[in-house]
């Protein structure tokens, strides 16, 4: 085989189609537009957004709501319940990059709340962004204390 044998495979080489070459090149006359109307001038076909008398799709976007709406300045938090902190020794102080060490978070770069599902009987120095009343009453009773970090 040599570089003057080399082709490429049969069927992946496609010529493009000349139109409106006359009638010998079998897409003549109206080069497959059809005869007259908006279709067979250039340049139909109009910009995405415009949709002919309706308000546009971008226009009507800032006033849906319903199900899929949530509100742009929503803080996702990291929830940890107040359950799973007795897993810790008491006297520990927990603070988020303890629960990110033990793989008690779920993304890590997120703020941390506390739940308050569960009891609680060790006295833990918590800390995070944010408590829940009933978490943060469960954790003084048993001795402990809650103390919110401020985000940023």
């Amino acid at each position: 085989m040599k570089l003057h044998d080399l082709k490429p495979n049969k069927g992946s080489k496609k010529n493009r189609r000349r139109v409106a070459r006359g009638p010998g090149a079998g897409q003549g006359k109206y080069a497959g537009r059809g005869l007259n109307g908006q279709r067979s001038r250039s340049g139909f076909g109009g910009a995405l957004y415009r949709q002919g008398g309706n308000l546009p799709f971008y226009r009507r976007l800032p006033f849906l709501r319903g199900e899929g709406f949530s509100p742009i300045n929503r803080i996702e938090y990291n929830e940890v319940n107040v359950e799973t902190l007795s897993a810790f020794k008491a006297g520990t102080e927990v603070t988020p990059e303890l629960l990110s060490d033990k793989n008690m978070l779920h993304k890590t770069k997120l703020p941390v709340v506390i739940l308050g599902r569960g009891d609680i009987t060790k006295a833990l120095t918590i800390k995070a962004h944010r408590f829940t009343k009933s978490a943060k009453e469960k954790i003084e009773a048993a001795g402990g204390k809650a103390e919110i970090i401020n985000l940023g």
